[in-house]
C-alpha cells in the first residue's frame, strides 16, 4: 500500500503540472488475468489483510482500503480491469475508468455489464487482434441491454463512452505483433467509421504485445503514434496506457525492491515523468 500511495502522490503532482493538456488516471488493478493461470493474480486473490473475515471479503476489503487511501492522499481516483463483472459493484464509487481485457472483450457478460456503467469503459482488442470482435463489443456496450446481474433482472441505458483499446496481438504460434502502426490504425479508423458509434475513441496500450513486452520501448511507441496520428486517426486517439511504477523493471512476488512491479515490467517514475512532459509538449 505504501509504495502505491507514494507512486500516486508523485503522479498527482506531475498531473497538476500538465492539467491543461492531459488527464491522468492511475491503474489500481485489483486482479491480473493470467493466460497460464500462474504467478501473482492481484490483491483480490492475495489480500494483505489480517482481518478475521473470509478470504474473498479480505480481498474486497484490502482493495477498497487501498483505493480509498490513494484517493485521500493524492486526490486521484483509479482505473481497474473488470475481470469479474460481478465484482464491479464493490468498487463503483471509487473508480473513474474501467477496461475490459483482451481475454474478456468478446464475452457477453462483460459487454452487457459495460453497457450499464456510468464511467468510460475501454474495450481491448482480443488476443487474436480481431478488430471486429472489439468493435462488436463496443456496439453492444453502447446499446441498452437486458441482463441478469447480482441475481436481479436489470435494464441498462447503454454506455456512450465505450471505446477501443489497441494492445497488440498474438498469433497461433505465440508470436507477439504490434497493432499501433499507421497501417493498423488506418484499418481501425475505416472499420470504426462504418457504423454509428458514439464518441469514437482509441487508446493505445503502449506495452504488452505492442512493445513485445519490453517496457522501455513505450516512450518510443507513444512518440511514433503522436507523430503519425494527425494524418491517420485524426482526433480519435485520446490517450495511452502505460506500465509504470516507482522503479524500472519487475520482480517476483516476495521480492525486496520497494516500488518495483510484481507483475509486468514497468518504467520507473522518472522515466514516466519525462514521458508525460514529452506528451504534453507534443499535443
Amino acid at each position: 500500500e505504501d509504495s502505491v500511495c507514494n507512486y500516486c502522490s508523485i503522479l498527482a503532482r506531475i498531473s497538476e503540472e500538465v492539467k491543461d493538456k492531459l488527464f491522468i488516471i492511475p491503474r489500481l488493478y485489483t486482479t491480473k488475468p493470467r493466460s497460464k493461470g500462474n504467478r501473482y493474480r492481484g490483491m483480490l486473490h492475495t489480500p494483505n489483510s489480517s482481518t478475521l473475515i473470509t478470504e474473498f471479503n479480505k480481498g474486497i476489503y484490502s482493495s477498497r482500503r487501498l483505493m480509498i487511501k490513494v484517493l485521500g492522499e493524492s486526490g486521484m481516483s483509479g482505473a481497474d480491469e473488470m475481470l469479474y463483472p460481478e465484482n464491479y459493484k464493490f468498487f463503483d464509487d471509487l473508480l473513474s475508468y474501467v477496461t475490459v481485457g483482451s481475454r474478456s472483450s468478446e464475452n457477453q457478460e462483460h459487454r452487457l455489464v459495460a453497457s450499464g456503467l456510468d464511467i468510460a469503459v475501454g474495450i481491448k482488442n482480443p488476443m487474436s487482434g480481431h478488430l471486429m470482435g472489439m468493435l462488436n463489443s463496443i456496439n453492444v456496450a453502447q446499446m441498452p441491454n437486458d441482463l441478469i446481474y447480482d441475481g436481479m433482472h436489470m435494464r441498462t441505458s447503454g454506455n456512450q463512452y465505450a471505446h477501443a483499446v489497441l494492445r497488440g496481438r498474438i498469433d497461433a504460434e505465440g508470436v507477439l505483433h504490434s497493432n499501433y502502426s499507421r497501417e493498423e490504425l488506418s484499418k481501425l479508423v475505416l472499420a470504426y467509421s462504418k457504423n454509428e458509434y458514439n464518441n469514437r475513441a482509441i487508446i493505445i496500450d503502449a506495452n504488452h504485445a505492442n512493445s513485445n513486452k519490453t517496457p522501455i520501448r513505450q516512450a518510443d511507441i507513444i512518440m511514433e503514434v503522436l507523430d503519425d496520428m494527425r494524418g491517420v486517426a485524426g482526433d480519435l486517439i485520446k490517450g495511452f496506457m502505460v506500465e509504470s511504477y516507482l522503479v524500472d523493471g519487475s520482480q517476483y512476488p516476495g521480492g525486496k525492491v520497494y516500488g518495483q512491479s510484481i507483475t509486468d515490467g514497468c518504467i520507473g517514475i522518472e522515466k514516466t515523468r519525462n514521458l508525460i512532459y514529452r506528451i504534453a509538449e507534443k499535443i
